[in-house]
């Protein structure tokens, strides 16, 4: 079976899926943002600002898609990673990662 294309305009795709309201957490996104004190507000400010860490996207065969990354800084300066994929029309939040600690 062939892998499906990775999306070439990333960033364009996730922000339009915020602006339209498009775009939830998983059950993994919700647990990791509580453990890392980390905000929906914080993950939407890097995805509006960040940008994609190519190098880190995923292919993921159990389920036939890609991850992307995105890597940004929040206001309070938290360096952190957003794990994105897509379903349709929709983003899904898959994880986020905190990179530097203060």
């Amino acid at each position: 079976m062939k892998r499906p294309s990775k999306i070439m305009d990333v960033l364009k795709r996730a922000r339009e899926c915020i602006e339209k309201g498009r775009y939830y957490d998983t059950t993994h996104a919700i647990l990791r943002k509580t453990l890392r004190k980390i905000s929906l507000t914080h993950v939407i400010y890097v995805i509006q600002r960040g940008h994609h860490e190519k190098s880190k996207d995923q292919y993921h065969p159990e389920h036939d898609d890609w991850t992307y990354s995105i890597r940004g800084k929040t206001v309070d300066e938290k360096d952190i990673r957003v794990i994105i994929a897509f379903d349709k029309d929709d983003m899904l939040i898959i994880t986020v990662i905190e990179l530097s600690r203060k």
